[in-house]
Order: structure tokens, then C-alpha cells, then sequence
């Protein structure tokens, strides 16, 4: 008898224990945020004489946004438009800097880690951002590259598509079985954005019609970044999973970004992580599952600011 009930009270406290162990590895995995490394300050920006100087030439005194959808300060200027394409509301953000350091990245709280998160407003507001989108969500994976002003925060690759934004401005789609993190550092990069794929290469739509990330619907609210020319870039959102926005597949929002002139377009973070705010706001409809219109918590922001 007594055997019996040791033998059973052994089993009853393994079960116990491997049920709290389960339950602490979901939770480490999910929800219990372990900082790493605080971010590090942005570069030193340029005089204002000589900032101002260069966004003139992209921006004439006509030119210069003045009503609530836009915004000028002789450094930057951005210009919101929504459309409607594909039965979706599409938020695009044309921007033109004096000088490409004015493109950046935050994460939350300033702290590379795992779990750490927040709401893209609040990334936005604590980096003074004048606007800004939804990252790749770096915090939701153990890999691919992350580097972040200039910084090199992970360095583990998982062979993605990434956008590498260089030092100069300019925009590039690597491989990461390609190249290592260390070598773009080595060549320039300021930011390695790793999600994907990307939408537009050399002005041409570069997925196909029956792409998608993962398991993702075809119809989904969307992120992406683009790139017009010299300092001259668009950050597009899109709603998506409601009666009033269907949302967009991977080639519809190819084909729309396309439609806009960009050169190279990168797919970002989407579904309930796509997010924009204008000057403090949020301009778009940030949904998870269409029932509930609220910001979802992440990772980092790419934004225009100071």
C-alpha cells in the first residue's frame, strides 16, 4: 500500500513540476520581457544651415506641406495621403529629408531584449518621433540580423530577406546566408530590417501573386517602407480584417507601392502590428482580428525624427 501511494504521490509531483516548468517556458518565451543591451544615441545630426540648404532641393517654398496631413520645418517635410485601392483604406506618407540621418529606428523602452515591447504610439512619443511605422517586430524571433542606428544588436542569421538602409540613404536587399551582420556593419549599414520579403527590386514587383509570410491570410493590414529616390522615401500602412478595409495580399501592396514610383519596397512587420502616427496621433485602424480597434504592443519603429 505503501509502495502504491509513493509511487503515486512520485507521479503527482512530476506531473506538478513538468506542468511548471511548461508553464514558465511559455511564459519566458511570450511574455516575460529580459532586456539585453539599452540603445545606444543616435549620431550626430547635421548643422541646421546646411540641412536646411539640402532639403531645398527636394522641397520648394510651394511645395512645403502646411495643412494637418503634412509637415515642414526646413529639415524634413512629410506629406499624408490616404487612398482607397483593393476595397482597403491605404495611409502613405511621402517623405523627403535634407539628410538621410533624419530616417531611424527605436526600440521599446531603448532596450534591445526579448518581450520587450510596447505601443508603437508610446516608441514614437518617447523618441520624438514627427512620424512613424510599425519595425520587423525583431523581439518575436531568437534570430536574424538586427542593427539599429548604426548599431549591431544580433548578429544570429536565419538566411531572410532583409533591408539594409546604409548610411547614405540608400536602400539594399541582402540575403543573410550571404552575408554576415559584421559585414554590413563593415560597408555602412545603419539599419538591417529582418522580416520581408521584399515587394519591389529595381521597379519591379518582386513577389508573386501567391505569396505570403508564413501562415498569414492573403488579405492582411500591412507595413512597408520604400525608397523614390535620393532622400526621398514612403512609409505605407493599410488596414485590413474589417467590414470597412478588406486589407491588402503581398502583391497588391507590390503593385500599389510600385504604382507610387519606388525603387525598392521592403514588406515590414503586419496584421495587428501595422501601425502609423502622425505627430502624436495614430492614423490608422490597428486590428488583430477585426473585432477591436487597438494599438498591438512591439518590438521597435522605424521613424522620421530627431
Amino acid at each position: 500500500m505503501k509502495t502504491a501511494w509513493k509511487q503515486h504521490g512520485f507521479t503527482l509531483i512530476f506531473s506538478l513540476l513538468l506542468t511548471l516548468f511548461t508553464a514558465y517556458a511559455l511564459l519566458d518565451t511570450f511574455v516575460i520581457p529580459r532586456g539585453y543591451v539599452s540603445a545606444q544615441p543616435a549620431q550626430t545630426q547635421p548643422s541646421p544651415a546646411d540641412a536646411e540648404a539640402q532639403l531645398n532641393l527636394y522641397v520648394t517654398e510651394e511645395e512645403a506641406p502646411r495643412d494637418a496631413n503634412g509637415y515642414y520645418d526646413g529639415n524634413m517635410s512629410v506629406t499624408l495621403t490616404e487612398y482607397r485601392e483593393y476595397d482597403t483604406a491605404i495611409y502613405v506618407a511621402d517623405v523627403k529629408l535634407s539628410s538621410p540621418e533624419y530616417l531611424k529606428t527605436a526600440l521599446a523602452y531603448d532596450t534591445f531584449g526579448k518581450n520587450v515591447k510596447t505601443a508603437v504610439s508610446e516608441i514614437a512619443s518617447g523618441a520624438g518621433a514627427i512620424l512613424a511605422v510599425n519595425g520587423d517586430f525583431y523581439g518575436a524571433r531568437s534570430d536574424g540580423y538586427v542593427i539599429r542606428n548604426g548599431v549591431l544588436y544580433r548578429a544570429e542569421g536565419n538566411g531572410n530577406e532583409d533591408l539594409v538602409i546604409y548610411a547614405d540613404g540608400s536602400f539594399e536587399i541582402i540575403r543573410e546566408d550571404a552575408v554576415s551582420a559584421e559585414a554590413l556593419l563593415e560597408k555602412g549599414a545603419e539599419q538591417v530590417l529582418s522580416f520581408g520579403p521584399a515587394l519591389v527590386e529595381n521597379g519591379e514587383i518582386a513577389v508573386s501573386k501567391n505569396e505570403e509570410v508564413g501562415k498569414a491570410m492573403a488579405s492582411n493590414p500591412r507595413t512597408a517602407i520604400g525608397i523614390l529616390g535620393e532622400n526621398h522615401y514612403v512609409l505605407v500602412v493599410s488596414d485590413g480584417r474589417t467590414s470597412e478595409s478588406e486589407g491588402l495580399s503581398l502583391y497588391e501592396l507590390a503593385e500599389f507601392l510600385q504604382s507610387l514610383g519606388v525603387h525598392t519596397a521592403y514588406n515590414l512587420d503586419g496584421g495587428g502590428s501595422s501601425t502609423m502616427v502622425f505627430r502624436g496621433a495614430v492614423v490608422n485602424n490597428p486590428t488583430t482580428g477585426g473585432r477591436t480597434i487597438k494599438e498591438r504592443s512591439v518590438s521597435d519603429i522605424v521613424y522620421i525624427g530627431y
